[in-house]
């Protein structure tokens, strides 16, 4: 990882206890790496936002990557061959008798 672009890396310790001032360097300076062994770095959101890429909403990839040209069967049975746990023949009597 290239670690020249931050000025220093703070222990987690003095992270922990100089927070406010990580997260305000963090927005003025850029980012902040806190650890050595297993390192992590704090951006601002706004740095952050720039360098995500854009994704587009779950509907528009779900359109882009639907598969095209395959002759797929589409069953037509809505029903269910499955019993439906916890209904019995009282239950559904018990509606129908309130419905009345």
């Amino acid at each position: 990882m290239d670690t020249s672009g931050f000025a220093r890396t703070w222990r987690v310790a003095e992270a922990k206890a100089r927070l406010s001032e990580i997260l305000r360097l963090a927005d003025e300076q850029g980012p902040q790496r806190i650890g050595v062994r297993k390192p992590f770095v704090v951006v601002s959101e706004r740095l952050w936002r720039e360098k995500a890429p854009i994704r587009p909403p779950l509907g528009r990839w779900l359109i882009d990557h639907m598969p095209r040209g395959l002759d797929l069967e589409i069953p037509r049975e809505r029903g269910s061959a499955r019993p439906i746990p916890f209904a019995s023949a009282d239950a559904v009597d018990d509606v129908s008798d309130d419905a009345e």
